[in-house]
């Protein structure tokens, strides 16, 4: 069995490009910020990629503009993720198998899965990967989701199945509609941190809106005695 590196989700920024735009020098001053106020661990985001060239520029810049402060992984594209000697990957239920990735990538990368459901949860114990994001928590315009929100009384629930399945000590974050007035319920409903897009990157002062969302998770994660 894969054994996972140590993945802090406390604040996961993900610099999507439809959210952000695609300026790969602001996309890295973005990045820098978010790190600079409590960003825990970054991911890029497009899909839909139209010019893959382009899309290797821009993590790259990013790469060096966190210069290994925060990891970043790739949304999706295993490829991007080599040929810019990113951290990891964040895959879909649909998106290439945790363990192509894996061997792909090698034992030291970070490779991370979306969960939306309970059952989802169960296959967890046989995958190579090291944390899973459950969601959409609450309905959001960043991304088209076909699928009703699970709620906070789901994301509990799909939490408890994760547990069972990886052991307490697996991080498994929350994504989708969470922001400054929810983050707290959030991680009192289970969840070890909080995926954000909007919250985080869709308006100015990037570094301070992680500050704020970061001390909100600490708060919280505290209040339930998780650290």
């Amino acid at each position: 069995m894969h054994v996972s590196p140590p993945v802090d989700l406390r604040l996961y920024g993900l610099l999507d490009v439809g959210v952000c735009g695609g300026d790969g020098a602001r996309l890295a001053a973005m990045a820098a910020a978010a790190a600079a106020g409590g960003c825990t661990l970054l991911q890029y985001r497009e899909k839909d990629i139209p010019d893959a060239r382009a899309a290797l520029a821009r993590i790259r810049a990013i790469r060096a503009a966190l210069g290994g402060r925060v990891p970043l992984l790739v949304n999706d594209r295993v490829d991007l993720a080599l040929a810019a000697g990113a951290e990891g990957v964040h895959l879909g239920q649909s998106d290439m198998h945790p363990s192509d990735a894996r061997a792909l990538l090698g034992a030291g990368a970070i490779v991370g899965l979306t969960l939306k459901t309970a059952a989802q949860a169960d296959e967890l114990y046989r995958l190579p990967v090291d944390y899973a994001c459950i969601g959409g928590v609450f309905a959001t315009g960043s991304k088209d989701n076909p699928d009703p929100p699970v709620g906070l009384e789901g994301l509990t629930r799909i939490v408890f199945r994760g547990r069972l399945a990886r052991g307490a000590a697996f991080p498994l974050g929350a994504i989708a509609g969470i922001d400054s007035s929810n983050a707290a319920a959030v991680i009192a409903a289970g969840a070890d941190g909080i995926a954000v897009i909007s919250a985080l990157f869709g308006a100015e002062a990037v570094e301070g809106r992680a500050r704020d969302l970061r001390a909100r998770v600490d708060v919280a994660l505290a209040e339930r005695g998780a650290r």
